[in-house]
Formats: C-alpha cells, structure tokens, sequence
C-alpha cells in the first residue's frame, strides 16, 4: 500500500502540492486526473524523491520511503515511468533492462518475465534504445520499472502519442500488475482509457485533492470529470 499524508511540495521556493493525501491500496489501479499544471507531474517526482518534501509522509508498506534520497526510493520497491519515457538512448535494450534489474538485485528469471510481457523487446534486445519506435521505447520504459518487480508502480502519460495497439499492449500490463498485487498510481489525459482501466480515480486541483470515486461512478455520471477538467 503506498500512503501519501498531507504531502506539500514544489520547485524551490514555489510550492504546487499543498496537503495531499493519497493512498493506493496493493492490488488497486488509481488514476490521478486534473487539469494540465493541476500538480500531476509533482505528486510523482515528489514520491520518487526527486522533488524535496517540505512536510507530510509517503510510506510503502509502512516504510517511511519520504525520508529516502531519491536513488534508494526504486530500492524499496517504487517502479517510475516517467513521462517522456528517460531511457538511456544510447545504450541497447538490453542495457536499460539491466540497469533497472541491479537496482534491486535481480536476475535473468525476473528479466525473463519482464521479456514475456514485451515479446517486442527480446526482438530488439540489442537494438539502441534510440532506434525504436515511440511504442517501443515505452515498453522498453515501463520494462525497465517492471524489472525491480515493484510494490508500486507510477506512470505519467504512459499512452501518450502511441497508436491504438500499443496503448491496449500497456494497458494489458497494467492490468496484470493489478492482478499480481501492485499498487499503480496513473496519469494520464485519456478520460475514456482511464475510466476503463481504473478501480478509483482521485482529482487534484491546484495542487490540492479533490473528490476521489469509484471509477464506476464516472462511467455512469461524467459531471464530478467536468467539474475537475473540464471535459
């Protein structure tokens, strides 16, 4: 379970997040919307240690994992795919695998699970990352995360600027990292693809929470989605 307590947090002396609470159960998919600038982006870095945390607590399991430098967050068991992907462009597919294996010490038969999932990759295994598809390089993105076999697993915009079956490949791993026990933490702008997927969605606004809901209930009453952005 990853639990965020009244989080505040921002980019030097600007604050965004204001506190927020949050709490992603293990085995739950929670999507995050809210207008562009609403504190999306920061609700993830912050998590991941990237950002500093002026006051609150984010614990994973019990673990105060806010009190971590941002390198040892991964080590605890927080998978990040970042938006814009971030791989290591110049090394190969296998590389980036790897760097994301010795995070925390896994080896070939979590490689060879992760290499199940994106049949893709085991294609393009000596490929430079910089020589794949943008579908591919978020399979190779989201692999990488997946090679920790994470407790919790964000991801920012993982559909963006993909074609249809690319999108419904990520999606069909998220959904098997729910069926395994993983706490996911999602953004992402597609209103339809996140009531689809999502067991609850939380709104923020201005770097406040808003109301959270049982995806069902958007799929059935769309006015709670155009109070928050307006869709």
């Amino acid at each position: 379970m990853l639990v965020l307590e009244r989080i505040n947090s921002g980019y030097g002396r600007a604050q965004i997040l204001r506190d927020l609470s949050l709490t992603v159960n293990s085995g739950e998919i929670l999507c995050l919307l809210g207008r562009n600038g609403a504190g999306k982006t920061t609700v993830m870095q912050t998590i991941m240690g990237l950002l500093p945390l002026m006051s609150g607590r984010i614990t994973l399991d019990g673990l105060d994992v806010g009190a971590l430098p941002a390198h040892q967050v991964p080590r605890a068991g927080i998978g990040y795919v970042p938006q814009g992907r971030r791989l290591f462009t110049g090394l190969s597919v296998a590389q980036n695998l790897e760097i994301g294996l010795r995070a925390r010490n896994h080896g070939q038969d979590t490689l060879d699970e992760v290499l199940e999932l994106f049949p893709r990759l085991r294609e393009r295994f000596r490929q430079r990352a910089e020589t794949l598809s943008g579908g591919e390089q978020q399979m190779l993105a989201t692999a990488r995360a997946l090679c920790l076999r994470p407790k919790a697993l964000l991801l920012d915009e993982p559909t963006e600027g993909l074609q249809p079956s690319m999108i419904e490949a990520i999606r069909q791993v998220i959904v098997r990292m729910r069926a395994q026990g993983v706490a996911v933490l999602l953004v992402e702008q597609r209103v339809d693809a996140v009531i689809a997927v999502a067991d609850r969605v939380a709104f923020i606004e201005n770097g406040q929470g808003g109301a959270v809901v049982d995806a069902e209930t958007l799929r059935q009453d769309h006015s709670i989605v155009e109070r928050y952005i307006g869709v």
